[in-house]
């Protein structure tokens, strides 16, 4: 509660410190619009049901494209922490392609599946699969090796070794990584969607993109507020109570 409370009053302080500098320092509303422009975009967007129809356009095309990413990252990680050609392959090609930025994938995507909601689902695919399998595999390697001589001495074995004992022992990292997968399927599909245009569907990052192209800075804005908040309720609602459980499972310090 006190978190909140605290929460809550910084961000007061920030509106009125942003409604202050914007009328003392005489800059033009399509540079810096004040918190009022903004609110009143955000209001009437809710109102019309623009802004509540881009976000589950937004979320269904995240939710499709994180999980696909996380099903195929949790095995590849286990393939490469078990396997030393498949860490000098699959482990090797994971790590490189983890730094490259989720906007290069985009004229790839386009190339391959024209603008259609097939080349969003992959820009977010890749921007996922790559992050959940570095953290698989480093979750598995930072087990301690007593905890598979103890497996293995009470005659745990091949899969049930797996399933068992190593995989369980490494979710606290597997969790991280999957948190980690989520940034970056959020930031990835706000590129595909500010690039990538599909018509008669538009989500928040063509929204942010029509902002920009109309010198709207109050929707410019508004838009990364409240894709700040849906990022923020993510890690909260859905990615806490699991850190959490595991935290007090594990014996593990909050």
């Amino acid at each position: 509660m006190k978190n909140l409370l605290a929460a809550a009053l910084l961000f007061a302080l920030l509106i009125l410190g942003w409604e202050w500098i914007a009328q003392a320092s005489g800059v033009s509303a399509i540079l810096l619009p004040p918190p009022t422009k903004v609110a009143l975009y955000l209001a009437h967007s809710l109102q019309s049901g623009d802004l509540v129809s881009a976000t589950l356009t937004t979320l269904r095309r995240l939710s499709l494209g994180y999980v696909a990413g996380v099903l195929a990252g949790l095995p590849l990680g286990l393939l490469s922490a078990r396997f030393k050609l498949a860490n000098l392959t699959i482990g090797t090609l994971a790590l490189g392609l983890q730094t490259l930025p989720s906007v290069c994938w985009v004229p790839i995507a386009i190339l391959w599946f024209g603008l259609t909601e097939n080349a969003m689902l992959f820009i977010v695919f890749m921007g996922t699969v790559w992050a959940v399998l570095l953290a698989t595999e480093h979750g598995i390697r930072q087990i301690p090796p007593l905890y598979r001589e103890a497996a293995l001495t009470m005659g745990s074995r091949g899969i049930h070794l797996w399933l068992k004992v190593l995989l369980p022992a490494s979710l606290p990292h597997i969790v991280t990584g999957t948190k980690q997968g989520w940034a970056f399927a959020w930031r990835s599909l706000m590129a595909a969607e500010i690039y990538v245009t599909v018509l008669g569907s538009n989500g928040l990052g063509h929204l942010l993109h029509y902002g920009r192209e109309l010198h709207a800075m109050d929707q410019v804005v508004a838009l990364m507020l409240f894709i700040i908040l849906i990022g923020f309720a993510a890690d909260k609602l859905l990615f806490g109570p699991w850190e959490r459980f595991l935290h007090r499972r594990w014996g593990l310090r909050d």
